[in-house]
């Protein structure tokens, strides 16, 4: 396949600003931005490159003659059909550890507010209450040091996870699809088969995976009937990864202790959700890998995929097709 040498760049997103960041580093290529679907069902026949993800649709490849590269602005690709991207000769990376920062970052600060009460601390402030010392040990504040985590993703999210988290003093366990592969810094190692035996061991179990035919409904009853009623979920992977329905009812029952969400099975969150009310459950609205550096991290493996196109290379980085 021929790359131009001076490509046309579409960038489609709600609010990522990546004219701006372009704009900053020089706009070695021309581009024009798109914020809504019809802005790019309207002019994706103008870009031999694309920057996307949520406005992505599959049937957008049939009005795009001239795409010959999209380089994802997420980490998870599920919303992309290989086979037509194979079938029009259209090349597809993702943005794999272009937030390994936030989104480990953003785990922690879910399970740091849950253990810490930081966001009941939060709801007390706006009613002006003061609750000061709890004497029952299942109200107070308490510490991540010596907690166990299991860590269900070990790629360049969990691998950083597992860094801070031990930076925590916790002992923590990775589970990943071929433990052969390496613990990334975990104290054990284990396949995602073994994660049913793991479960009674978790202080926290922390989804940082991928979304795939393996990991779709990995958390249901099931999992969550395993864990103990003291034991907290944090969903930082995507919201199917877990049984929705059985997680609310696991809350409500009290069958675990808290769940931290940055992902939800249907988002936006839908008003009528009991997720938006239910006492120990803390939604954040899928934004774990949001930062001010995020369009600069998918600049950089933009360009650089582009560069191993136009040498003719057949490697991409992070290449899904």
């Amino acid at each position: 396949m021929s790359f131009p040498a001076t490509p046309t760049i579409g960038f489609a997103h709600v609010a990522y600003r990546f004219g701006d960041r372009f704009q900053e580093r020089g706009a070695p290529f021309p581009f024009f931005e798109m914020k809504t679907l019809a802005e790019l069902e309207a002019r994706i026949h103008e870009a031999d490159v694309l920057v996307v993800s949520g406005l992505w649709r599959n049937e957008l490849a049939s009005r795009a003659a001239r795409l010959k590269f999209v380089q994802s602005c997420s980490a998870g690709t599920d919303q992309y059909d290989r086979a037509v991207f194979a079938r029009h000769g259209i090349r597809l990376a993702s943005a794999a550890g272009g937030n390994a920062n936030a989104v480990s970052e953003h785990a922690v600060g879910l399970m740091l507010g849950i253990t810490r009460k930081l966001f009941i601390a939060r709801d007390d402030q706006h009613r002006k209450f003061w609750s000061g010392m709890k004497a029952d040990f299942a109200e107070r504040e308490d510490e991540l040091a010596g907690k166990t985590a299991v860590v269900v993703g070990t790629g360049r999210i969990g691998a950083r996870l597992i860094r801070l988290l031990k930076a925590f003093d916790m002992h923590v366990i990775g589970v990943r699809q071929n433990p052969a592969a390496g613990a990334a810094g975990a104290d054990e190692v284990h396949a995602t088969a073994a994660l049913p035996g793991l479960l009674p061991r978790a202080d926290f179990l922390v989804l940082v995976c991928p979304l795939t035919d393996a990991t779709r409904g990995l958390i249901g009853a099931e999992a969550l009937a395993a864990m103990k009623p003291t034991a907290c979920l944090i969903n930082c992977a995507r919201g199917p990864v877990v049984d929705e329905p059985a997680l609310i009812a696991a809350l409500q029952q009290g069958r675990i202790r808290a769940a931290g969400l940055d992902v939800t099975a249907v988002e936006p969150l839908p008003e009528a959700s009991p997720l938006w009310t239910l006492p120990n459950c803390f939604v954040t609205p899928h934004t774990g890998g949001e930062t001010c550096a995020y369009e600069t991290n998918v600049l950089d493996l933009m360009q650089e995929n582009i560069a191993r196109l136009q040498r003719g290379e057949a490697a991409l980085v992070n290449q899904v097709v």
